[in-house]
């Protein structure tokens, strides 16, 4: 009997957490609240462990986009 009640209990563990998995995958604001968590957090232990390279990511970042919008500028003064 206890061995069917272990079963049924081990059952219903790994049924909760196919549930839970499948909410995952469907849930796509989740997804992103989590990444930004995770990402937030490794940003913030990158700044303790090394600030000189957060600083050098976030130059980076800061050309990129940078130069995303001066290509998306001259495009838009070259179409006039």
């Amino acid at each position: 009997m206890s061995d069917l009640r272990a079963e049924a209990r081990n059952a219903r563990a790994e049924l909760a957490s196919t549930f839970d998995a499948i909410e995952y995958k469907l849930d796509l604001s989740k997804q992103l609240r989590i990444n930004r968590r995770r990402l937030t957090h490794a940003l913030r232990q990158l700044g303790e462990d090394s600030p000189a390279a957060l600083v050098g990511i976030a130059l980076g970042a800061a050309t990129v986009v940078g130069v995303i919008v001066w290509f998306g500028a001259s495009a838009v003064t070259r179409n006039r």
